[in-house]
């Protein structure tokens, strides 16, 4: 089977990659972080990970059946740097809860009829009615960050939507919606060792798309529009929670720890949910570390 995209990731592995992440991927020892600034030396082994991760699932459940019993309405917007592991985190997010309950929204690009709406437009009938929970796989933070790498906005669009986020989510928060955002972020080196491995594996393919060959030669463009999208909207009423991705596991336990530390559901067990590793996830100041 053909390589997508006729193996440009590996071509630009070779050719393009600064030369420290090509050592840093060629060294790679199992078991060890690619990133020497990541705040762990070594991946959380499994054994640890999955009684932690077995003790959240059953506080989501205890989690969701209050939503649904008090109509609460909750919405939790995933957003990340390429290969950062937002899918995988929405899935264990999900795996044991009703669909009914905890739906994913998951957009496409904007059809020409959209593209002629106000821009919040599309994502307002997918938010969550009462007693749901809403997960979006992207969201309208695309314009922050995607739309501006790769000029699928202008400027005074993107100056627009700065404006109008912030009173946006506020609303919904008036609403009595429950909105979380998180921002997963992952090093230069491990996101191209996780294209390789898309690369080489037909079963990840789908996984992969022309932006994220593109993208890898605008890592410092994606870092200026993270930053900037970050800093102008970190709202009091909706914060940004950031979250250091590297280790795929300890990511997925801190955006579950994360979620469920927010509210006083019925049955709630902190011993169970457990600390929040601050390291890796926390406030904006976190992007910089």
């Amino acid at each position: 089977m053909k390589s997508p995209f006729d193996g440009e990731i590996s071509a630009y592995f070779k050719s393009n990659a600064p030369e420290d992440v090509r050592q840093a991927i060629k060294g790679a020892t199992k078991g060890v972080m690619l990133d020497p600034a990541f705040p762990h030396r070594n991946r959380l082994k499994k054994k640890p990970y999955q009684t932690n991760y077995d003790a959240l699932q059953i506080e989501l459940a205890k989690f969701q059946s209050w939503v649904k019993e008090t109509n609460q309405r909750v919405a939790i917007i995933f957003e990340r740097r390429d290969a950062a592991g937002k899918g995988g985190a929405i899935k264990r997010l999900r795996e044991n809860l009703n669909p009914r309950v905890a739906k994913v929204v998951a957009l496409s690009k904007p059809t020409e009829e959209e593209q002629g709406q106000w821009y919040f437009q599309r994502y307002i009938n997918h938010l969550p009615t009462a007693g749901t929970m809403t997960l979006f796989d992207r969201s309208w933070y695309n314009r922050g960050v995607v739309e501006k790498v790769f000029d699928f906005c202008t400027d005074a669009q993107r100056h627009k939507f700065f404006d109008q986020v912030g009173p946006f989510e506020n609303m919904l928060e008036q609403e009595g919606v429950h909105l979380i955002k998180f921002w997963l972020n992952v090093g230069r080196a491990e996101q191209l060792s996780r294209f390789i491995e898309r690369e080489r594996n037909p079963l990840k393919y789908w996984k992969l798309s022309w932006i994220d060959v593109e993208g890898l030669n605008r890592w410092d463009a994606y870092s200026n529009a993270i930053d900037e999208t970050l800093t102008e909207t970190n709202f009091d009423h909706s914060p940004w929670h950031v979250v250091r991705a590297d280790d795929k596991r300890r990511a997925r336990l801190a955006v579950m720890q994360t979620i469920l530390s927010q509210f006083d559901y019925t049955g709630r067990n902190d011993t169970s949910i457990g600390k929040i590793d601050e390291l890796i996830c926390g406030t904006v100041d976190l992007w910089n570390a």
